[in-house]
């Protein structure tokens, strides 16, 4: 009966798994900016600049600084 019951839950977490297929025309939905994490890119770079200027340290974002923020 065990088993029985792991079956059911397994498949019905595969069946409501919300995965989809995008549609060749929505597609264009999904690359527009307001679907970014970051609506603005030149507010990003600004923001991750300040960011590891006054962090001191550079890596692991886009920006490079020594902690100046003359960069």
């Amino acid at each position: 009966m065990n088993h029985k019951l792991t079956i059911t839950l397994l498949t019905a977490l595969l069946l409501t798994s919300g995965c989809t297929a995008v549609k060749p025309w929505e597609r264009g939905n999904l690359a527009s900016d307001v679907m970014s994490w970051q609506g603005d890119a030149l507010k990003a770079s600004l923001d991750n600049h300040v960011h590891f200027s006054k962090e001191g340290s550079s890596g692991g974002g886009q920006a490079a600084g020594g902690g100046c923020g003359c960069n």
